[in-house]
């Protein structure tokens, strides 16, 4: 939390503006990119609050690149995020969980690409659980022509120059990172701007909660089975058994985790053998505000952001959260890789 020192209240221009003057020779772009981003959430955040009654709940009849339902209110985030994108044309391709291909944007020349996944835990929208917003941004590589090409946007994870999330709950939190450590804001109605609420936020190396979808415990492997055994035994001196804790929403799953500590696993398995979550606009943005804290990523054996994506829609198996929590679970990964099942 914030010092007596730093109380006087920030703003999330403010503090962009601030931090952008650290670099001799910033030009301001990404900081205009990030406040168009800001700008889109508090727009999201005010349909969200009162999807009851504005006729914006419920599915639209169609269905995204994954075969998913979309929701109203998810087509409803798409077009503010990307509006909001265009706008200052310094973007020049999204990519969207909402969308096939990439989304071309007014400026061909712009030097940024954006992953989104515009409303993360959709599942939830009509049931009023907290539901969220990802981005991701990476650098266009310079090119002697202009003409955009998919492949611009498979970049690794490592190559994100900012990433973050909204969880629009009790109340409206932008999370994000240039790489410099995670700073969180809370949107303060009454004012209409997002307030600083937390800076250089570090998660704790251990917690006591873990995070999966049980119900698909038949189709994990053993060594995840095991895993979740040890977390459900009761050992006093290591703090087990852990808390099990699963929302559906990344984003409320992954805030959680990051505040508290501990682990959320979303596995492959028979109906998923790659797993079910988005490398690009997930797993890599999620996994880069967790490493800023101090906390840990993989699929099982290798650091998600340096994955080499071949599609936009890349799917990919994930465990995240504290440190202590991740390296514990993939020794039993690979202590069990060769056992065979039961």
């Amino acid at each position: 939390m914030l010092s007596k020192k730093e109380s006087r209240l920030e703003t999330l221009e403010e503090y962009i503006i601030q931090n952008q003057n650290r670099f001799p020779g910033a030009t301001g772009e990404l900081s205009q990119l990030l406040r168009d981003i800001g700008l889109a959430a508090k727009i999201i955040s005010r349909e969200v609050n009162k999807a009851g009654i504005t006729n914006i709940l419920g599915f639209d009849g169609s269905t995204n690149i994954h075969g998913e339902a979309v929701k109203k209110l998810d087509l409803f985030a798409d077009q503010q995020l990307i509006s909001a994108l265009d706008r200052s044309l310094i973007t020049c391709m999204v990519i969207s969980e909402e969308n096939d291909g990439i989304v071309r944007m007014s400026s061909k020349n712009g030097k940024y690409i954006v992953y989104l996944d515009p409303l993360d835990g959709s599942s939830n929208i009509d049931v009023n659980v907290s539901i969220g917003s990802i981005f991701s941004v990476y650098m266009r590589e310079p090119r002697y022509d202009s003409a955009l090409r998919e492949s611009d946007a498979l970049q690794p994870g490592v190559r994100q120059v900012a990433a973050g999330y909204v969880l629009y709950g009790s109340s409206t939190i932008l999370a994000y990172t240039t790489g410099l450590g995670v700073s969180l804001f809370t949107l303060d109605p009454s004012i209409g701007e997002f307030i600083l609420s937390d800076r250089m936020i570090k998660m704790p190396d251990y917690g006591n909660i873990y995070s999966i979808n049980e119900g698909s415990y038949n189709s994990w492997d053993l060594g995840l089975k095991q895993y979740i055994k040890y977390c459900q035994e009761e050992d006093q001196e290591s703090g087990r058994p852990y808390s099990a804790r699963y929302i559906g929403s990344m984003v409320a799953d992954i805030h959680r985790t990051l505040i508290k500590g501990g682990i959320f696993i979303y596995p492959h398995s028979n109906r998923y053998p790659n797993g079910k979550l988005r490398l690009m606009y997930e797993c890599n943005p999620l996994s880069f505000i967790i490493e800023q804290a101090g906390g840990m990523a993989t699929d099982g054996e290798k650091r998600i952001m340096e994955l080499e994506p071949t599609k936009i829609h890349q799917q990919t198996p994930i465990y995240i959260g504290s440190k202590k929590n991740v390296e514990d679970v993939m020794k039993f990964l690979k202590e069990y890789k060769s056992v065979p099942q039961e």
